[in-house]
């Protein structure tokens, strides 16, 4: 079964152009080390909760929206190898995240259904 990298984060809404750029930029490299897909999900009906939620998970502010991403792997050796070449690949160095990456809540997770 694949493996998912899982990402949730607040992004100012006036950055909503460049996230997308970002992300486009980062799905060719994401693929280019072995990703099979990756999926970028701008929040729209993301409520407040009580206890928790995807906004208070990520400290989310008045003037930001709410980001749920992921990346499919065909398994985790393929992920941790395309992580490590993606960490050591001078393009990296190049993206300029449009959000603040310190409240990035991200995860790696193995397939148990996929129907």
């Amino acid at each position: 079964m694949n493996f998912i990298d899982g990402f949730v984060a607040a992004v100012p809404t006036e950055n909503k152009e460049k996230y997308i750029a970002h992300a486009k930029d980062t799905a060719l490299l994401f693929k280019a080390y072995g990703a099979l897909s990756i999926v970028e999900c701008w929040g729209e009906d993301v409520p407040d909760g009580e206890k928790t939620s995807f906004p208070m998970a990520v400290q989310c502010e008045e003037n930001e929206t709410v980001v749920f991403s992921w990346v499919t792997w065909p398994s985790k050796a393929v992920r941790d190898e395309g992580w490590e070449g993606m960490m050591q690949d001078e393009r990296m160095k190049e993206f300029m995240m449009p959000f603040d990456g310190s409240r990035l809540i991200y995860g790696g997770f193995q397939t148990i259904v996929d129907e």
